[in-house]
């Protein structure tokens, strides 16, 4: 498929989008349409939106790419596993406590329950987390647009990163939340359809029908989904289990972003209905990820088909754009380039809208000046210019984290978002932790930043040396729990007894 054919089709996705953004904008937005959709999404669209949310263009992807490394192939089903106890997690404990405070951003639990200055630090932990994540898996597609269509009209790297960006603030900046349900169910829905179409076309070139490319897979070198023989090894089953519940906690239970999706739902009741209906739809949907990873790597070794090589070194990321770009018909390539652009950009969209909706609660106070010019049409225009400028300013940051990872990454994407991630959120983790565990106790406020710097450092340094400390012992997804337990700990050294006011 030519680069003029790829762009076209990008235009017209982006338009569909920004037009549905115009329609929700004409019947007018505020703040509180914004942050919180005025709560009355319905669960079952927030639940099947989420799907595109959580997934990405990683999960599109690099997790069918690394089926082909022998140490990993259906390894992430067991963190997928993980993942779905953690979500059962989060709708049987944090969204009732979220409800019960009735939180615009979750991080005021953190402020009612040990202090303004742990407040602060645990949404500045968000906003860096959540921009660092969220431009991991931009800069995914961003690399593949680059190789197969901007390359082409010699349009530079950077300037491929400001397109989308500012493709993604057109239909954002105005409508947010309430936006944002409406496009990413249109999104999800092209990526789970890419996905199912994406096998059949598999399939077909390899003239095999569903039992056959069933049984193909299952008797590859690529499907082996269990490691149980060597706890000290990253792949190891109880490692990836436990960190897929810890990592999930924290990336999805503490992270404003998808916990801002289910606040937006009218009761408890329905946002428990929707994190159940998206956890059952998450786990079959992986499966199918890695399906195509394997199928892909067959088809790759009938037809002769070697991993792309990025400045000498192996890509797998791009294995599945090589096929659907250049081995396949126009179909299957169209297919894939609406799943992969719905599934990256349903999740930048959703992170820029929360990372606005957390500075401007979290750090303006916008919520509470909201609701003291109610009546004050100036004060409520000045509101919601700040809030379009904080919007803006997000996506110039999250332009400079990609430009940063682009010089310096070398590895799977995948790889690099969960690493990061452990050492971001562990702090959150560890915060949250205390607050449910420790009625009894608060901590000294002013200290809460230095322990929650400090622990990130220490288990960069464990997990470093691990091997020569613990008997060749390699930390993989634990590594988010070992971070918490360190803040959870340093907490515990600065704690002091609760006031009744403190204990939730």
């Amino acid at each position: 498929m030519s680069a003029g054919t790829i762009l076209t089709i990008i235009i017209i996705y982006f338009g569909v989008l920004i037009l549905i953004s115009n329609l929700v904008s004409k019947k007018g937005t505020d703040n509180d349409t914004f942050f919180k959709a005025n709560k009355n999404s319905k669960w079952y669209l927030v639940a099947f939106g989420m799907i595109g949310t959580a997934l990405s263009g990683v999960t599109f992807i690099s997790v069918p790419g690394e089926v082909g490394n022998p140490d990993l192939q259906f390894k992430y089903f067991q963190f997928v596993l993980g993942n779905a106890i953690g979500f059962l997690i989060i709708a049987k404990v944090l969204l009732p406590l979220y409800y019960r405070m009735n939180l615009t951003s979750i991080y005021g639990y953190i402020e009612q329950r040990l202090g303004v200055i742990s407040y602060k630090t645990a949404a500045t932990i968000f906003l860096i987390s959540r921009t660092i994540g969220s431009a991991f898996r931009l800069y995914l597609v961003v690399i593949v647009l680059q190789r197969y269509v901007f390359d082409a009209f010699n349009i530079p790297f950077a300037i491929t990163v400001l397109i989308s960006l500012g493709l993604i603030f057109a239909y954002t900046y105005r409508g947010g939340l309430k936006t944002i349900i409406i496009t990413d169910t249109l999104q999800t829905f092209f990526l789970v359809t890419s996905v199912f179409l994406t096998i059949i076309f598999i399939c077909n070139s390899l003239n095999y029908n569903f039992t056959e490319a069933f049984e193909a897979v299952k008797n590859s070198n690529y499907s082996k989904i269990f490691f149980y023989e060597d706890y000290l090894k990253g792949n190891y089953f109880l490692k990836q289990i436990l960190g897929g519940i810890f990592v999930t906690i924290a990336m999805v239970g503490l992270d404003q972003d998808l916990m801002q999706k289910n606040l937006s739902c009218k009761n408890i009741g329905e946002a428990q209905k929707n994190m159940f209906t998206f956890t059952g739809i998450f786990v079959i949907i992986n499966i199918f990820f890695l399906s195509v990873g394997a199928l892909l790597y067959l088809y790759a070794e009938k037809n002769g088909i070697a991993v792309p090589m990025v400045d000498d070194v192996k890509r797998t990321d791009l294995l599945f754009p090589e096929i659907a770009f250049n081995h396949l018909s126009i179909i299957p390539a169209v297919v894939f380039l609406l799943g992969l652009t719905a599934a990256t950009f349903a999740t930048t969209d959703s992170a820029l809208t929360a990372l606005t909706t957390s500075f401007c609660v979290d750090f303006l106070g916008m919520d509470k000046k909201s609701k003291n010019y109610e009546l004050g049409i100036t004060n409520s225009k000045k509101l919601e210019k700040t809030r379009h400028f904080v919007h803006l300013g997000f996506s110039f940051l999250m332009f400079l984290v990609i430009i940063i990872f682009n010089s310096l990454n070398d590895k799977s994407v995948v790889t690099m978002i969960f690493k990061v991630a452990s050492y971001t959120y562990g702090p959150l983790l560890g915060l949250y932790a205390f607050g449910l565990f420790m009625k009894s106790k608060t901590v000294n406020d002013k200290l809460v930043p230095f322990i929650c710097i400090i622990s990130p450092i220490v288990c960069f340094l464990i997990s470093k040396n691990s091997a020569a400390l613990f008997g060749d012992y390699v930390i993989d997804n634990e590594l988010i729990i070992i971070n918490g337990l360190i803040t959870f700990i340093g907490l515990l050294m600065i704690s002091k007894p609760a006031t009744e006011n403190t204990r939730f």
